[in-house]
């Protein structure tokens, strides 16, 4: 068998095996089975690259069942066929997980925190996101959309008013909708990207090290941080 086909079937036939591990309890399951099923998965690559598998499955069925000699083959991968399918394969062995990429320091803050105090630190450090806390208990997400609609609903608002409230104020009223998830420092960036399309709500993914939110936050993802990056 010709070198580039050699290559393309070793790599074909590892990915087909990781999917048969990910189906252990299933057994006698076709290459094209196993991709449509593992498609629904939302940890796994798979939903993206669903049709360049399929289409793989076909060049694998030609290569190895109508191959006409020991050193010649019927059809021959081409150069943009290998360096596809190493890259899914790379994927799927080596999953991108939320941690080093989004890694940082974030500032928690809690739910007695005066509200006029919190409109400076919006002012001043331009922070979008506040993760709230009431003895070490996380309470929920403070965000400048929920800010903006509570000020919205409460206009006119004097400041004398403003001073003597809390940070609570703001969480009581967005009560009906959860706008954050937390995951953990493994959580594949697939499952990331899967989540905040499939939620319009979602605002923000928490990362703690074990996804418990009353964990020390050791990341934040957010919609945009995926476009910028």
């Amino acid at each position: 068998m010709a070198e580039r086909a050699q290559i393309f079937i070793s790599a074909f036939n590892r990915i087909e095996k990781w999917m048969q591990n990910q189906l252990k309890s299933e057994t006698k399951m076709g290459f094209s089975q196993m991709v449509r099923k593992l498609a629904r998965r939302s940890d796994l690559p798979i939903k993206k690259y669903e049709d360049d598998l399929l289409q793989l499955s076909q060049l694998r069925n030609a290569i190895v069942h109508d191959q006409i000699g020991e050193d010649f083959v019927i059809a021959e991968p081409n150069d943009w066929v290998i360096t596809r399918i190493q890259l899914i394969e790379k994927e799927l062995f080596e999953p991108e997980k939320v941690l080093p990429r989004f890694a940082k320091k974030v500032t928690g803050f809690t739910v007695d925190l005066p509200l006029e105090e919190l409109l400076s630190i919006v002012a001043k450090e331009r922070y979008s996101q506040f993760p709230m806390y009431r003895d070490g208990e996380f309470k929920g997400l403070l965000t400048l959309r929920i800010l903006g609609f509570w000020f919205a609903k409460h206009y006119p608002i004097s400041a004398e008013r403003i001073k003597q409230l809390t940070a609570s104020a703001l969480l009581e009223a967005d009560n009906k909708t959860t706008n954050y998830q937390f995951v953990s420092s493994d959580t594949t960036m697939d499952y990331v990207q899967e989540q905040f399309s499939e939620n319009a709500t979602l605002e923000a993914i928490l990362i703690t090290k074990d996804g418990e939110p009353n964990g020390n936050l050791v990341g934040i993802i957010r919609p945009r941080d995926l476009v910028e990056q």
